[in-house]
Order: C-alpha cells, then sequence, then structure tokens
C-alpha cells in the first residue's frame, strides 16, 4: 500500500504544476522559458507561413488537423516501405510490406503506436528516429491541440473561432514535450539507455549457453568448449550448438523512450518494450518512465481547471478519473498477488510473490501492477510485463481500461477531451432525471452538441466490437490464435480494444502480421482517433457561438461529488456493459474455467 500511494502521490505532485504551466503556454502566457523558445516560435511562423493572430472556425480547424495528419501519413507510409534505400540502415533492413507498413504509419499517426513486429529485427535507424519518433511528437501535440480548441469553445461566447491549430501545435511541441524529452533522454542515457546510431554490436557472451538443433536452450547442459560437446544428464547431445555471442541491438533509443512515454506512445524500439533492460534498466528509470505514462494526461486536468477559470471543474473530472484508476489498480493488484490454483497445485511452485509469470523480478507484482494499470488507462501501451501471463481477471481490468475509450486519463488531450464527451451526455441524463436545464459551463446543451457527444462516447464501442466481431468469424484468425477457447477470444478482444483504445499494447500469444489483421486494425485506429476529434471540434465550434446563461437554481452543479459519483457512473454504464456480453466469453468465461466452475 505504502509503495502503491507513493506512486499516486509522486505522480499528482507532478502534474499540478506541469498543469499550470501548460495552461500559461496555450493561452499565451509568459513562461520562464519564454526568453529562449518566443524568438524559435516566431521563427517558425515565418518558416511556415503561419498567421498566428488568425482565429479558426472549428471547420477550418479540423480541415487543418485532418490535412497534418494525412500528410503525415503518407510520408510516414513512404519511409518504411523505402527504409532499404534511405540512409541509417546500418543493419541492412529492406522496407516493409504495404500493409504492415499502413497499418505501422496509421498506429503512429493515430497516437496509438501498436505494433506487430519487433522494431529492433525490423526497421532502421531512420525509420525510427525520422519517421516514428516524429510522430511520437506531433501525434501528442495535435491531441492536446483539439483539447485546447474544446476549451476556448466552452470559455468564449458568441464567436466563431476556436483557436489556431497551427500555433497550438508549435507551441505544444515547442514550449511542453521537446524540453521535457530534451531533460529526460539526458537522464536516461546517463542511468544507463543506449543512444546510438551504430548499428548492432556482437558481444561475447559472461557464460556460454547450449541450444538444440531446433534453437532450444538447454537449461543445466554441461559445456565443454575444448572438446566441443553438450551433455545433459550425462549422454552427449547430438547437433547441439554453443553460444557464445550475442547480438546486441543499439538506436537512439533514449530520445524515443522519453517521449514514447511522455506522449501516451508506447511504441519502441525493442519487442520486449519496457521490460528489456535496454530500455528500462533500473528502477530509477522505471520510475521515471512510468510517471511519464500518465504526467501529462493528469495534469491537463488541472490546466483544464485553471483555463476555463474555475478550478473545481478540473478537480471534479480528475476525481472521476482518480477513483477509476485507483479501483484497477486494486482490482489488478488482487488478482496478480494472488497464486492461480495451476500454480498452487502440488507446492511444487513458490507463491508467496503471487502471479509472477511474464513478471521481471526486479519489478515484482507491485510495479507490474501498476503499470499495467498506467499504461493502458494512458493509452500508451508500453509495458514491463507480459499481459498475456495475467490471470484472467488481472488482465481484464487493462482491456476493460482501453475499451472505456481511453478516458481514465487517457492520451494527451484526447483522454481530456473523450471524458468532456461523457460529462456532456451525464449533464443531459442527470437534467433529464431532475428536471434541471442541461447546462455545462453557463453553456446550454442542446440537440447538435449532445449528438456529437454521442459519437465522441460510442466510436470506441462500436470500433472495437465490429472490428473483432468481424475477425472472430474468419478461419485465418483461428489460425493465428496460440492459445484455444476463451483465452484465444480474450486475445482477439485485447488487440481490438489496444487498437480501438488508441493504445498499442498487445495480449501476445496472437500473430497479426497478416493483410486482413494489418488493414482492419489500422481501419479501427483511424475511426476511433478522427471520429471523436472532428465530433470534439464540432461541439467547440457550436458552444463557442453560444452566449453565456446565468446561473440559477436550476443548474446541475458540475463540481461536487454527486456529479463525480454520476460521471463514473455514465463512464461505466456506456464504457463497461457494451462489451459485457464479449468479456463474458473471454476472461471471465476463462476464470471461471481456472476455478473449475465452467
Amino acid at each position: 500500500m505504502l509503495q502503491y500511494g507513493l506512486y499516486l502521490v509522486i505522480l499528482v505532485a507532478l502534474a499540478i504544476p506541469l498543469g499550470k504551466y501548460m495552461s500559461k503556454v496555450m493561452n499565451g502566457e509568459r513562461v520562464f522559458l519564454s526568453r529562449i523558445l518566443t524568438p524559435c516560435e516566431k521563427g517558425l511562423y515565418k518558416l511556415l507561413r503561419v498567421d498566428r493572430e488568425e482565429d479558426m472556425g472549428w471547420k477550418k480547424y479540423a480541415l487543418c488537423a485532418v490535412a497534418f495528419n494525412v500528410f503525415g501519413l503518407v510520408v510516414l507510409f513512404l519511409i518504411l516501405m523505402l527504409q532499404g534505400f534511405l540512409p541509417w540502415n546500418p543493419q541492412g533492413f529492406d522496407g516493409l510490406s504495404w500493409h504492415l507498413a499502413f497499418n505501422t504509419a496509421v498506429s503512429f499517426v493515430t497516437n496509438t503506436n501498436w505494433q506487430t513486429y519487433s522494431g529492433e529485427v525490423a526497421l532502421s535507424n531512420f525509420s525510427q528516429a525520422m519517421g516514428l519518433t516524429v510522430q511520437n511528437f506531433v501525434s501528442a501535440a495535435c491531441g492536446i491541440a483539439v483539447l485546447f480548441a474544446i476549451i476556448r469553445g466552452l470559455v468564449r461566447k458568441e464567436v466563431k473561432g476556436i483557436g489556431n491549430f497551427w500555433t497550438d501545435l508549435i507551441r505544444t511541441t515547442l514550449y511542453i514535450l521537446l524540453p521535457i524529452c530534451l531533460v529526460a533522454s539526458v537522464a536516461l542515457v546517463g542511468l544507463g539507455v543506449p543512444q546510438s546510431l551504430g548499428g548492432n554490436q556482437t558481444v561475447d557472451l559472461v557464460e556460454p549457453i547450449a541450444a538444440d538443433a531446433e534453437g532450444n536452450v538447454l537449461t543445466g547442459a554441461q559445456i565443454d568448449l575444448d572438446a566441443n560437446t553438450v551433455t545433459l544428464d550425462g549422454a552427449v547431445v547430438e547437433g547441439a550448438q554453443i553460444i557464445t555471442k550475442q547480438v546486441m541491438p543499439l538506436y537512439p533509443q533514449a530520445s524515443q523512450v522519453a517521449m514514447k512515454q511522455l506522449g501516451t506512445n508506447g511504441g519502441g524500439v525493442l519487442g520486449t518494450n519496457s521490460a528489456h533492460p535496454f530500455e528500462n534498466p533500473n528502477l530509477i528509470t522505471n520510475l521515471i518512465e512510468m510517471v511519464f505514462l500518465l504526467v501529462i494526461p493528469v495534469g491537463l486536468c488541472f490546466t483544464f481547471g485553471r483555463s476555463v477559470k474555475d478550478k473545481r471543474q478540473g478537480i471534479a473530472i480528475f476525481l472521476a478519473m482518480f477513483l477509476l484508476l485507483m479501483g484497477a489498480i486494486a482490482v489488478v493488484h488482487f488478482s496478480e498477488a494472488a497464486a492461480t490454483p495451476a500454480l498452487e497445485q502440488n507446492g511444487l511452485v513458490d507463491t508467496t510473490l503471487g502471479n509472477m509469470e511474464g513478471k521481471e523480478t526486479r519489478f515484482g507484482v507491485v510495479t507490474s501492477s501498476t503499470w499495467a494499470s498506467w499504461t493502458t488507462a494512458a493509452s500508451n501501451g508500453s509495458v514491463n510485463s507480459m499481459h498475456d501471463s495475467y490471470t484472467p481477471i488481472g488482465g481484464m481490468i487493462p482491456m476493460l481500461l482501453m475499451m472505456l475509450g481511453e478516458v481514465v486519463f487517457g492520451g494527451v488531450g484526447c483522454g481530456l477531451y473523450g471524458m468532456i464527451g461523457f460529462v456532456i451526455l451525464t449533464v443531459f441524463i442527470a437534467g433529464l432525471m431532475v428536471g434541471r436545464t442541461p447546462e455545462y459551463l453557463g453553456k446550454k446543451i442542446g440537440p447538435r452538441e449532445m449528438r456529437m457527444a454521442v459519437l465522441v462516447c460510442l466510436a470506441t464501442p462500436i470500433a472495437i466490437l465490429v472490428g473483432s466481431g468481424v475477425a472472430a468469424l474468419l478461419p485465418s484468425t483461428a489460425e493465428a490464435i496460440n492459445n484455444p477457447g476463451a483465452h484465444g477470444l480474450s486475445e482477439v478482444l485485447y488487440n481490438y480494444a489496444s487498437a480501438g483504445g488508441n493504445n498499442g499494447s498487445a495480449f501476445a500469444g496472437m500473430g497479426c502480421d497478416t493483410p486482413f489483421l494489418n488493414t482492419s486494425l489500422g481501419l479501427v485506429m483511424l475511426f476511433v482517433r478522427f471520429v471523436p476529434m472532428l465530433a470534439t471540434l464540432a461541439i467547440a465550434g457550436g458552444m463557442a457561438a453560444k452566449k453565456k446563461v446565468a446561473e440559477s437554481s436550476g443548474t446541475l452543479s458540475t463540481c461536487n461529488a454527486m456529479f463525480v459519483f454520476l460521471l463514473i457512473l455514465i463512464v461505466l454504464i456506456v464504457g463497461a456493459l457494451s462489451f459485457f456480453p464479449a468479456l463474458s466469453l473471454g476472461p471471465i468465461a476463462e476464470f471461471t474455467q481456472m476455478l473449475g466452475l465452467g
């Protein structure tokens, strides 16, 4: 409990001042970096021919956002297809297939960062640095920009403009993301995370290992290097190989790790992700990277309160998200700290530490459970343990956090504007229940805003259920699953929840590098990223044009304990209950089988 409490206290303590700083930056106020970065900002406006004073309507703002993302998608797709002809490719990797390049380009442009491959054996330094890392920055900046568009829509009255997309994008990247990542990258390099363009290096193993003819490591084998023989249980193993060297994947990694965590991106160089000692060497790097998962999404709650000039509104949204997160952590910890019946049988496995399958011993259940909950709440997707090895209920909670629509803090910007959609829905439903006028921050909620809010709230369930439903019907999907029965269905559900929740983590156990799966997962990512984004901008435009109405006795409070409770209830009803039938056939059915009840 002390360890969980310490993690949460550090997170919130850093998020509060960061939230104030982000509010100042996006509102054009002077900050401590202004003297250094203002000339750079003005230079970028001049270079890109951006009129920083232009106040865009929601349609033009949306057009600029979509055009920017389409351009990034095309450029990244071409980089991945043509990487064999591009520089910084000491590994000599060829270009990706069209469907894998499409999937990867969509994934990083939409801030999902789903990866069907292991980066160390598929992508060059150029693709990693100039393709993926660039999108880590601008996709995160795009989410924050849209959030401030909806904030302006709620604050302004009887105007058409909601801000300037290019100004928002540049300020977010220049003042928020780049400075934090620069400091974090230097710190990570100092703590042991590689930063290199030299390509892979071959090194001698401290102790040689033996493998049979199929490549399986022979545990407990006796190795005689002089005689070049491998003996197991007193018998010489014919065809065995003695391995004395290892290839070490070296990339410009520290800079990518810092931004992938801070921008809730998640995709990394290494297939084992944040469980790999090159990416996460020790407990200090683990703490830094884990805090980075949520520090901006949490900070944006306080940014929201300051920007709408009512800190109580930001605190109310923060509390709703925070309580949901604490509930998720508690369930995951309880499930993972208790051993499964299979592990307990015959007393052959030490279960005093809980379910340690798929977890690093240096992190244990507490840190692994915290990371699993935070990374799926934040739509980040990086992992320091394998979720596929969690208990059925322990693995269901990260899945459910993604299914809720990345609104338990969620991605940078997009998590909060997704929750604002639920706030509008809650205000409308609560108003109908008690006969009060549906208003939010002094603006009446009309039919148009309600339709857009419903789109924001239902886009994720629609995409996940339709995508996974179609995939489950195809024989090719069954062939791609390594585990039969309920766990196999959980793998399909998790993968589409990851794509639909803008997350990017995987349940493993399922091969996804096929034209159908790559394409369908890519389409799910596009739908869930841009439908809520466009609906949010439409709400911003509609709210900005409305006049303020005076608060009266019929106005529903949106910052008290009752509203926080109603908001949590609506999130769970719309999000969780939409998936209950599917979860009943997957992790819940597996849980009953584990207990011998099914």
